[in-house]
C-alpha cells in the first residue's frame, strides 16, 4: 500500500518549516530508522528518519523549498512487491522526527470508533512494543502524529493524558481571549506607503525572525513586567575567578564571568523556591530542579538553550555546557528539548559594553535577569572610606502573574550576595 509522507512537526510551535536536504531519492528504498532528509525549523535543522520500511515512490517536494506547512504530503513510500506508480493513500505517515514526536494532527479514524469498526489500528513500531509492555489497547490511545499515528509520546503518556486535557481547557480558552483582544499594529502597506518617497530595501523575514516577533509582542501585551534593578561590586568575584582560572588551565577551562551569574541564579531559585515557576494559562508551576535559560545571540535572531539541574553542577561543568549549547545554537544544531522549558534566563549584553537595560520575559519563564557591563567607579567603601569598585548593573524583569515585588527583591538580594561572596557557590 502507498502511502504518504507528510511534514512533521519538530517542535509544539512549528507551523511550517523548509526542506533542506533529500538523503534519498525516487527508487531507493529505505530501513527504519534511516534518516532520509534535513529540515530547517525556525529555531534549528533538524534530521528525519523513516519509521518502516519500503520504497520511495516520488518525492513531492523538492529540496529547499521553504515555507512547507506541517502535515504537507512531501514523498510517497511504497510496500516491498508494490509498482513505484501506485497512487498514494491517505494511510499512515511512516516517517517520523527524531525528536519527541508533537501533537498536531486528528486522527482520521477515531479510537473507539476504529475499535468498534475493526479499523487497523496506525502506530510506529516503538510505540507498538512500549504499548505491549504496558499492556495497553493501542485502539484505545488516540494517535497524535499525522493522519493519528500513534507515536512514543502517546502511549508514555496515556495514564495522564486525561488529566493534562482538562488541565489545558482553560488555559486555552484564556490564551484565546487573550489573542483576540491584541492590537495588530500598522499594517505592511501602511507603512510601505508613508515611505514610498524614501529609498529602502525591503527584508523578508524567516521563521525565526517572524517567530521573534511575534512571541516578544505577545510577551509584552500579555504579560505584566515589572522590573526591580540591583548593583554589584565584581571585585571579590574578579579575584576568586583569577584564581580558580590559573588552577584549571591545565584541564583547558576557563571560566567566564557568564557562568558564576549562572550558578549563582540557579543557586537563588533554590534559596528561594517561590520564585522559580512559571505562568500556565489559570495556574502557576513550581519548579524544583533550577533549570536556567541563557540567552545567545545567532545571526537574525537569537536561542535561549537550557542548563539543567545547574545548581547541582559545578561551574566546570556548567561552562562546557554554556560552550556546547551556545556553539550548536549558532549553527542552529540544537534539539527543541534544549532550548524548550526553564523557569528563568538571564541575557547577558555586558560583553558588548551595554551598561544596564530592560529585558523582555520569554514565556512562561517567571522571570528574566538583564545583566550589564562591570564598569570601575567610585564607591563608599565598609569603612566609609572613599574607593574604586568594579560594579555591575543588574534588572530583574519579573511577571507580577507569578511573582510580587517583596519576592522578586528577596531572590535578586540572594544572587547579589552570592556574587559578592563567591566562594559560597562552592559550599
Amino acid at each position: 500500500m502507498a502511502v504518504e509522507i507528510l511534514m512533521p512537526a519538530l517542535s509544539p510551535t512549528m507551523e511550517e518549516g523548509t526542506l533542506a536536504k533529500w538523503l534519498v531519492k525516487a527508487g531507493d528504498k529505505v530501513k527504519s530508522g534511516q534518516i532520509i532528509a534535513e529540515i530547517e525549523t525556525d529555531k534549528a535543522t533538524m534530521e528525519f528518519e523513516a519509521v518502516d520500511e519500503g520504497t520511495i515512490s516520488q518525492l513531492l517536494v523538492a529540496a529547499g523549498t521553504a515555507g512547507v506547512k506541517v502535515n504537507t504530503p512531501i514523498a510517497v513510500i511504497v510496500e516491498e512487491g508494490e509498482s513505484l506508480s501506485t497512487a498514494p493513500k491517505a494511510a499512515a505517515v511512516v516517517a517520523a522526527p527524531v525528536a519527541a514526536p508533537v501533537a498536531v494532527a486528528s486522527p482520521i479514524v477515531a479510537p473507539a470508533a476504529a475499535k468498534a469498526q475493526g479499523a487497523r489500528v496506525f502506530a510506529s513500531p516503538l510505540a507498538r512494543r512500549i504499548a505491549l509492555e504496558k499492556g495497553l489497547d493501542l485502539a484505545a490511545v488516540a494517535g497524535s502524529g499525522p493522519h493519528g499515528r500513534i507515536v512514543k509520546a502517546d502511549v508514555e503518556g496515556v495514564q495522564t493524558s486525561v488529566a493534562a486535557k482538562a488541565a489545558a481547557a482553560p488555559a486555552a480558552a484564556i490564551v484565546t481571549a487573550s489573542k483576540a483582544s491584541m492590537p495588530t499594529g500598522m499594517s505592511a502597506e501602511t507603512v510601505m506607503k508613508m515611505y514610498a518617497d524614501r529609498a529602502y530595501t525591503e527584508v523578508t523575514l524567516d521563521g525565526m525572525r517572524r517567530t521573534i516577533a511575534a512571541r516578544l509582542a505577545e510577551a509584552k501585551q500579555t504579560i505584566p513586567h515589572f522590573y526591580l534593578r540591583r548593583e554589584v561590586r565584581l571585585d571579590a568575584l574578579m579575584a576568586f575567578r583569577e584564581q580558580m582560572n590559573k588552577g584549571l588551565e591545565t584541564r583547558g577551562i576557563k571560566l567566564s564571568v557568564n557562568d558564576f551569574i549562572i550558578k549563582a541564579c540557579a543557586l537563588a531559585l533554590q534559596a528561594v523556591p517561590n520564585a522559580n515557576a512559571v505562568w500556565a494559562g489559570d495556574r502557576i508551576l513550581k519548579l524544583k530542579p533550577s533549570d536556567v535559560a541563557v540567552a545567545v545571540a545567532v545571526d537574525g535572531g537569537l536561542f535561549t538553550p537550557v542548563l539543567r539541574d545547574a545548581d547541582s553542577k559545578t561551574l566546570s561543568a556548567l561552562s562546557a555546557e554554556m560552550k556546547d549549547l551556545a556553539a550548536r545554537a549558532k549553527s542552529k544544531k540544537l534539539a527543541p528539548h534544549e532550548y524548550q522549558g526553564g523557569s528563568f534566563a538571564i541575557s547577558n549584553l555586558g560583553m558588548m559594553g551595554v551598561e544596564n537595560f530592560d529585558a523582555v520575559i520569554n514565556p512562561p519563564h517567571g522571570a528574566i535577569l538583564a545583566v550589564g557591563a562591570g564598569i570601575k567607579k567610585p564607591v563608599v567603601m565598609k569603612d566609609n572610606t572613599t574607593g574604586v569598585a568594579t560594579v555591575m548593573s543588574m534588572t530583574l524583569s519579573v511577571d507580577h502573574r507569578v511573582i510580587d515585588g517583596a519576592l522578586g527583591a528577596e531572590f535578586l538580594k540572594v544572587v547579589v550576595e552570592l556574587l559578592e561572596n563567591p566562594i559560597a557557590m562552592l559550599a
